[in-house]
């Protein structure tokens, strides 16, 4: 079943607990965390506050989203334990990370290869602690384009290693959709968001055609999965209700049969 949630650096400037009222009082199911405001990677006491906070409300977490960007890192063992400590205290199922800083037409096999082994070490040292990675349809990475992102998953081998969805906003629907389709069997979760054209924000209601197609297929498979509204097309908070509202109305018309 697909269930709405939200991600909280859409309000970064907002506290834990704010943001925990806001998902709440919209009726949305689950928050993906963020590591650069609210729970900063090393911090467990601060994870493990936030978890409680979450639980408390009757919110799941859908995940955890570090900002550990493969290639980038003098001691990417010890960096990535500092993410993997925030994720175990916050009782995350599920950490995002980066496929690297670099387009992946940039990006040459051997280096390539060197990304797939970092990312194959840190998908064990999260097996441990019953972690799934995700990477995410990002622009400047690896996975910028769904054939990139199907071979790293293979390079990478791992069993927990898989990744969300977004639309790319510098793609049409054809191809979103496509990708969708074709990433589907790895897709844990779906970043949400109205961004026809690159940086520009619209209301989730003026992409509802698009969402309701995207969304059709993401049931399709009958799996769980979180749909994460990110970001506001004004950054407000007050503008979440009626996001909200639209995700919800749209995810209840996955429930019902296909009409002919």
């Amino acid at each position: 079943m697909l269930t709405p949630g939200l991600v909280s650096v859409s309000f970064r400037s907002l506290t834990c607990e704010k943001i925990i009222a806001i998902a709440e009082a919209a009726g949305l199911r689950s928050v993906e965390w963020g590591g650069d405001i609210h729970v900063p990677a090393g911090d467990a006491a601060k994870a493990a506050a936030v978890y409680q906070a979450t639980a408390a409300a009757g919110l799941a977490v859908a995940a955890y989203g570090s900002y550990y960007k493969l290639g980038t890192h003098e001691d990417p063992a010890g960096e990535w334990q500092r993410v993997l400590a925030s994720a175990a205290a916050l009782h995350a199922p599920v950490v995002r990370l980066w496929a690297g800083v670099k387009a992946s037409a940039a990006v040459g096999e051997a280096e390539r290869a060197a990304l797939a082994r970092e990312a194959q070490s840190a998908a064990d040292a999260a097996a441990d602690r019953g972690i799934t990675l995700v990477f995410e349809c990002h622009r400047n990475t690896l996975t910028d384009d769904w054939r990139s992102t199907l071979r790293l998953l293979e390079e990478i081998g791992r069993p927990n290693v898989k990744t969300y969805w977004q639309p790319n906003e510098e793609r049409d629907f054809a191809y979103n959709r496509q990708a969708l389709a074709a990433l589907l069997p790895h897709v844990v979760n779906l970043h949400v968001f109205h961004w026809p054209v690159p940086d520009t924000r619209l209301p989730l209601r003026e992409g509802a055609a698009d969402w309701r197609a995207y969304l059709r297929l993401a049931a399709s498979d009958g799996k769980d999965r979180a749909c994460l509204l990110e970001f506001m097309p004004d950054d407000r908070p007050e503008t979440l209700p009626a996001e909200a509202a639209t995700l919800r109305a749209l995810l209840e018309e996955t429930r019902e049969p296909v009409r002919s």
